[in-house]
């Protein structure tokens, strides 16, 4: 098989199978925690560091609200059965970026992995994000170049593909749309608040011998899964988050 087939293959396997992508990165926390320590056995430095993580991650979690509100309905989706695209997204933060759900995706995931306080671990986490969303980038820019030709092809000569050139921004097609990012979003930001509360847990499991957690990250665990189910019920139940081609 040509590597240009190998690659595209490869990739849409991985495109089909991302959603699960989350148990494999378990075992490897895991791994990580059985070497865990505060730094310099001081639990305020830990909790200081812990913080500067969440912040990271949450930047990344900024990256995907702010790009997801901005372009319309069959782009930017969940999907997993097979690469889908009505429209070429070339502004906001696709003008800048051209896979920028991706690139936020990434810092979530480099935020966790500097929880770990492990060299080893956020190195692994990086290379592995390296070869797993070349891959499936690489799938889908074939399918774009397929449907889209010299548009996309321009688009991507002036377009850098995972590090942003923000002199490249050029104003949304669309205004910006709260209700569409809030119900795209909204369980991105309850995933990451119950992955680092679990970290907290498992991180004092395997310092002490028992679990326990700050006050601080049980608030915090708590205003997320409110704010989680408000936002869903709204979203099932009503048509407040209601909206028009998104």
């Amino acid at each position: 098989m040509a590597l240009q087939e190998e690659f595209e293959k490869t990739g849409e396997y991985f495109f089909r199978w991302r959603s699960y992508l989350p148990l494999f990165m378990a075992v490897l926390f895991i791994l990580a925690l059985a070497h865990f320590r505060y730094p310099f056995a001081s639990h305020g430095l830990d909790l200081a560091w812990d913080a500067g993580c969440l912040a990271v991650a949450l930047l990344g979690q900024v990256v995907r609200f702010f790009t997801v509100g901005f372009v319309p309905r069959g782009t930017s989706g969940r999907n997993t059965r097979g690469q889908v695209a009505d429209t070429l997204n070339t502004t906001g933060m696709y003008a800048v970026v051209r896979n920028p759900v991706y690139l936020g995706n990434f810092i979530i995931w480099f935020g966790l992995s500097l929880f770990m306080k492990s060299l080893w671990f956020s190195t692994i986490i990086i290379l592995f994000f390296t070869i797993f969303y070349e891959r499936i980038i690489f799938r889908e820019e074939a399918f774009l170049r397929e449907k889209f030709g010299d548009a996309f092809r321009q688009w991507a000569d002036a377009t850098p593909a995972i590090i942003p050139k923000f002199k490249n921004w050029r104003p949304p097609s669309l205004p910006f749309s709260w209700k569409s990012a809030i119900n795209r979003e909204y369980g991105t930001f309850f995933a990451i608040m119950v992955t680092f509360t679990v970290l907290e847990l498992l991180a004092g499991l395997f310092n002490y011998g028992k679990l326990m957690i700050d006050a601080i990250w049980v608030n915090l665990f708590i205003f997320s899964g409110i704010l989680y189910l408000t936002i869903r019920y709204l979203k099932k139940k009503t048509r407040v988050l209601a909206t028009d081609n998104r």
